[in-house]
């Protein structure tokens, strides 16, 4: 009699996730390739993606969200509506408001 196999865990299959291209999208594994950062409680690494992103804000269009009633606040207010609303398509929240912001 064969013993049963265990039912793989929903999430499981891991096997499309390539680990060591994801790390190369973060400049902290490039400097140090053999560390292992488990520590996001407190502070999180940031990819190339989101660090070029903030940068180019800051870089053109840093302006108060909700705050104002010029062009770049208005564009900074779209810009973060419109990031709310990817998030909550993305979690399949039933409405944008749904989605807090913290820091």
């Amino acid at each position: 009699m064969m013993a049963a196999q265990p039912k793989p865990r929903a999430g499981a299959d891991c096997a499309a996730f390539d680990a060591a291209a994801a790390r190369d999208d973060f400049p902290l594994f490039r400097r140090h390739p053999d560390i292992v950062y488990l520590d996001s409680a407190a502070t999180t690494q940031k990819p190339f993606a989101v660090l070029d992103a903030v940068r180019d804000y800051y870089e053109t269009s840093n302006a108060n969200v909700h705050r104002a009633a010029h062009a770049l606040s208005e564009a900074a207010t779209a810009a973060f509506e419109a990031a709310r609303a990817k998030v909550a398509a993305r979690v399949n929240a039933a409405r944008t408001a749904e989605i807090v912001w913290t820091r």
